[in-house]
């Protein structure tokens, strides 16, 4: 029986982990590297060649693997720009579905071939590791001046590529079932036509709701966007169809809606999903065993090489053909095939599912990863620059909530002038507002407007004003004094006194 003592630990360990996995996120941005490996390499500092933590339960980190996979789509969904991905669509579908089978064929025969792997386990290899990670495309490629299309083609193929990797997986590990007759039966179209049908309905019904009503507090929102997604997942799975496929699209269509509060939700998503990363990624760390990697080191670098050299290009130039890229743009995509955890994740389903050789497997994909993140991710911007795939002239989105208030120390204040209010009436030089705040918009009749010097104040009118953190204090007593004193009200005092 768990004590409250026993609670406190987890919970202090717990925070120390994720506390320790920020530092290391700052640290790895500092000097270039993904934070995945440092993430990973929190893992195996904590396990059993570590501090001895023990775990080993593949069907639990499977679990718990899709559950973090779900917020991490969910989040790269409601950042897209749908007007930049939409060009793009017809060729990341293409590198999701097309792509995929090319890539799974070219590492399986690499397998058999050269680790002499069974026609089942070589499959499975080429499955698991044909994803390429939303998580590790988005941090990267969005800090990058890429012409839309091309960023809209790996962002989209990122988000689309996990469902049918998820499902070429697990047809392989269910020993008592054969791949290929679900696949003449259709089982895989099903899937996926049924995953994104749901995804669409989800969304659009949740962004019609949301519209509609209107939720007591702002923090709801992001809740509810959540919630929305999440359930979307969870009706797709009862209809045996691509729960991750739902997911993304579900997410698609929700943060491309003119929702209520989207900064907020964009915020509270991107959080979910940094604290579903670190997690995700410490645990995969704590279920590999160091003793047994050494072992698979040059199997891995074969196949990591062929991976890199031969399946990622021939999968773009196979999925592209019919679009006809330019070569620098079909050679950036080859170079920007990432890897992150869903490979991972997805080798720990013929583990749960007791396939023959799937430890070896496990064991390969983990290497691959780590080094494909070391040697690819920071060797982006440079591939952009000598392949000359950067648009100069693009302009970055400008991520509203970071700049510039915290690099200020300055908050935005709201308030709103109730009826029978002294501020009615009240020119805007009349407050008197310290000199570190301004009134910068006023919302009146549902429209927005700067002010200047002499504009009146009314009653309902909402004030956005953006002050210092030192005269914060200062500007709401004031604001307080002149609604109930007037404009003769003095500095000191919520009555003017």
């Amino acid at each position: 029986m768990m004590t409250t003592r026993d609670l406190g630990l987890i919970l202090l360990t717990g925070a120390t982990v994720v506390l320790a996995a920020i530092i290391a996120a700052r640290v790895a941005h500092g000097i270039g590297l993904p934070s995945l490996l440092l993430f990973l390499g929190l893992g195996l500092a904590l396990g059993e060649a570590g501090l001895g933590v023990q775990f080993d339960n593949a069907a639990l980190a499977r679990e718990l693997g899709l559950g973090a996979l779900i917020l991490i789509l969910a989040e790269g969904g409601l950042t897209t720009n749908w007007a930049h991905a939409r060009a793009a669509a017809p060729a990341a579908l293409s590198l999701a579905t097309i792509g995929v089978t090319v890539s799974v064929v070219v590492v399986a025969a690499a397998g058999k071939w050269a680790l002499h792997l069974g026609l089942r386990e070589a499959l499975l290899l080429g499955a698991m590791l044909a994803p390429t990670d939303s998580a590790a495309v988005f941090s990267v490629l969005r800090k990058l001046p890429l012409p839309p299309k091309l960023a809209g083609m790996l962002e989209g193929e990122s988000g689309l590529n996990d469902p049918p990797s998820v499902l070429a997986v697990t047809l392989l590990s269910d020993v008592g079932r054969h791949p290929v007759a679900a696949l003449i039966g259709g089982e895989v179209v099903y899937q996926l036509a049924a995953g994104a049908a749901i995804g669409l309905l989800a969304g659009w019904v949740g962004a019609q709701a949301l519209r509609r009503v209107a939720l007591p507090a702002s923090g709801l929102y992001p809740i509810a966007i959540m919630a929305l997604i999440t359930a979307s997942y969870g009706a797709a799975s009862l209809a045996r169809a691509s729960g991750l496929l739902a997911v993304y699209v579900a997410a698609l269509v929700l943060g491309n809606a003119r929702l209520p509060h989207r900064p907020a939700i964009r915020g509270f998503a991107e959080g979910v999903a940094w604290l579903a990363q670190i997690g995700l990624f410490v645990m995969l760390g704590l279920l590999a065993s160091p003793a047994r990697l050494p072992a698979q080191i040059i199997p891995a670098i074969v196949i990591g090489s062929v991976l890199v050299l031969l399946a990622r290009p021939a999968a773009v130039l196979a999925a592209t053909l019919p679009f006809r890229l330019p070569w620098r743009q079909q050679s950036f995509l080859s170079w920007a095939g990432l890897r992150g955890a869903v490979p991972i994740v997805l080798a720990t389903i013929p583990i749960s599912a007791h396939v023959a050789g799937s430890t070896r497997l496990f064991d390969i994909v983990f290497i691959v990863v780590a080094v494909n993140t070391l040697l690819q991710g920071p060797t982006l911007p440079w591939a952009a620059r000598r392949l000359r795939v950067i648009a100069p002239g693009e302009p970055l989105d400008v991520d509203v909530e970071a700049a510039p208030l915290e690099a200020l120390h300055a908050d935005l204040l709201q308030a709103q002038i109730p009826p029978g209010s002294r501020l009615h009436g009240v020119e805007i030089f009349e407050l008197r507002l310290p000199p570190e705040a301004n009134l910068a918009l006023i919302v009146r009749d549902g429209k927005g407007f700067v002010p200047g010097p002499t504009t009146t104040l009314r009653s309902g009118d909402r004030l956005l004003i953006v002050a210092s953190a030192a005269v914060r204090e200062q500007t709401e007593r004031r604001l307080r004094a002149v609604s109930r004193a007037g404009k003769l009200a003095g500095w000191f005092g919520e009555h003017g006194i």
